[in-house]
C-alpha cells in the first residue's frame, strides 16, 4: 500500500471523508463534483499505474490517494482498512462496480454504513445473484450453470429451456460475452464468446467465467435508479433503455423518465424492491436492469450495488432535478438523503457506434440547439474501432433534453439519423 501526500497532512477533524474505491469511470467524476459541493474530502483508491492514467480534472478534485492491488482482494481489504482508520474515513463509494464487494466488505469491517457483506458476492457474480433471486422468489429468468460448452448443452436440455435464451459468463459487464442464441447449434459459440475474457483490465482482476443460459425476455428493457437509507429503499425513477437486436445486446441509449404506462411502473418498482431485499442492499444506491414481456411481466435481469454508468445520474439530475450522486454520499455517511424531485422534464443519451469494425475515417459533425446538452467523441479518425457488438464499441455520444420523454425520444433520433460514420474496412 502507498499513499499520496496530501494523505500525510493533518486534515479538519470537522470534516466528513469518504474513500471512493476506483473513480476512474463515468460516475466517478459525478461522485466527486457532489463532494466538494457538500464540502465533503473525497480520497480515492486505485493502483498506482492506473492512476497515472487519470485525466488532469479528475485528479484535481481528489484530496488524497491509497495505491493497492485489487488483484489480490484479501490484502487490497487490508490496506484500505488501514488507510480508512489512519485518514477518518466516513464512508465508502464503490463506483467501479467490479469492486462492490471489496467495498461492502470494507465498509463491515469499518463499521461504517453499507450492505450485509454475506451477501456482497451476490451482488457482483450473476450465478450468486442468480440463486439469490430464485431463493427468495424474485421475478426473474430460470437460469442453469455450466462449467463448459459440453456441460452447458446437457443442462440447457435437461432443463426444458426452450430457445431464444441468453448465455453469458457470470462476471462481466457491459454487455461483454452476452449473447442471444437461438438454437443448440449456436452455444459452443455463444460459449467460447462468454469465456474468452478471464481477467478484467485495467485491474487484472480474476473473473468467474462460470456459463449461465437464461431465458430470452422477449420485451421492452428498463433500469430502476434507486437510492437506499437504513434499508428505507427510494426509488428515484425508471430509465428506457434501447439495446441492439440480433444475437448482441449492447446499450445505445438512454432516456429518463420512461415513459411506461401506471401499471407497467408501478411492476417494475415492485421487482426493484423485491431485488434489492433479497441482495441485502442497506445504504447506498442500487441500478436494477429489468425486462417486460409482451403481457406486462417484470423479470430482473441484475442488480449493480454501485452508481450508474453511461452517465445516468447526469440524466436523473437534467430529467428530475435530484442530485443522485449528492444523495448516494448521503446515505453512506449516514446522512438521510435528498431525493425529492425539482422538476418533470425528460433527458437522454445516444451512442454513435460504427456499423461494423475498422478504422474510423469520418463521422460528421455533431449535432447543436437548444435539445443538446453535450457531446463528445472518444475515437477520432484513424482510430481503431469495434463493431456495435457490446458497449466497448462505442466512438461518441449526445445528451439530449426535452419537456416529455416522447419529445426527447424524437429529437433524439432525429439527431441520430443526421450522424454519418464512415469507415474503412480492417484488411
Amino acid at each position: 500500500m502507498s499513499t499520496h501526500l496530501t494523505d500525510l497532512l493533518e486534515g479538519d477533524p470537522t470534516v466528513q471523508k469518504v474513500l471512493l474505491i476506483e473513480a476512474d469511470v463515468s460516475a466517478g467524476e459525478d461522485i466527486l463534483t457532489a463532494a466538494a459541493e457538500l464540502g465533503v474530502e473525497a480520497h480515492v483508491a486505485t493502483h498506482e499505474d492506473v492512476f497515472r492514467s487519470y485525466r488532469p480534472e479528475l485528479k484535481a478534485k481528489i484530496s488524497g490517494t491509497v495505491f493497492t492491488d485489487f488483484a489480490d482482494p484479501q490484502t487490497a481489504l487490508d490496506d484500505l482498512a488501514r488507510f480508512c482508520r489512519e485518514t477518518g474515513i466516513d464512508g465508502i463509494v464503490a463506483c467501479w462496480e467490479f469492486l462492490s464487494p471489496l467495498a461492502t466488505r470494507l465498509a463491515d469491517r469499518l463499521g461504517l454504513p453499507g450492505h450485509r457483506p454475506e451477501l456482497a458476492d451476490a451482488c457482483r457474480n450473476k450465478r450468486l445473484m442468480a440463486e439469490v433471486f430464485a431463493a427468495h422468489g424474485v421475478p426473474a429468468p430460470r437460469t442453469v450453470v455450466a462449467q463448459d460448452p459440453g456441460e452447458l448443452a446437457r443442462r440447457v436440455a435437461e432443463s426444458g429451456l426452450g430457445f431464444p435464451l441468453v448465455v453469458k459468463p457470470a462476471e462481466n459487464a457491459a454487455s461483454i460475452g452476452v449473447s442471444v442464441v437461438r438454437s443448440a447449434a449456436e452455444l459452443p459459440e455463444a460459449a467460447r464468446l462468454a469465456q474468452s475474457q478471464t481477467h478484467k483490465t485495467s485491474h487484472g482482476l480474476a473473473l468467474d467465467i462460470t456459463l449461465l443460459a437464461q431465458e430470452h425476455v422477449d420485451g421492452d428493457e428498463f433500469s430502476v435508479e434507486s437510492v437506499i437509507f437504513d434499508g428505507e429503499i427510494h426509488h428515484l425513477t425508471i430509465t428506457e433503455k434501447l439495446t441492439t437486436g440480433g444475437t448482441s445486446r449492447a446499450e445505445l441509449g438512454h432516456t429518463v423518465p420512461a415513459d411506461t404506462a401506471p401499471a407497467v411502473g408501478a411492476a417494475l418498482y415492485a421487482a426493484a424492491t423485491a431485488a434489492i431485499r433479497a441482495l441485502g442492499l442497506r445504504n447506498g444506491v442500487a441500478h436494477t436492469e429489468v425486462k417486460v414481456s409482451g403481457g406486462g411481466a417484470p423479470k430482473v435481469i441484475e442488480v449493480g450495488a454501485r452508481p450508474p454508468g453511461d452517465h445516468i445520474m447526469r440524466l436523473v439530475r437534467e430529467a428530475l432535478g435530484i442530485d443522485e450522486a449528492r444523495a448516494c454520499l448521503q446515505t453512506v455517511l449516514g446522512r438521510r438523503p435528498d431525493v425529492a424531485p425539482r422538476r418533470r422534464a425528460a433527458a437522454a443519451i445516444r451512442f454513435i457506434t460504427a456499423p461494423g469494425a475498422g478504422v474510423l475515417r469520418w463521422t460528421s459533425a455533431l449535432p447543436c440547439g437548444d435539445h443538446v446538452i453535450a457531446t463528445a467523441m472518444s475515437k477520432m479518425p484513424g482510430d481503431e474501432v469495434g463493431g456495435p457488438y457490446d458497449n466497448m464499441g462505442r466512438i461518441g455520444q449526445i445528451m439530449l433534453r426535452g419537456a416529455t420523454a416522447a419529445e426527447v425520444n424524437k429529437v433524439a433520433a432525429e439527431a441520430m439519423e443526421a450522424i454519418t460514420v464512415e469507415m474503412v474496412t480492417q484488411w
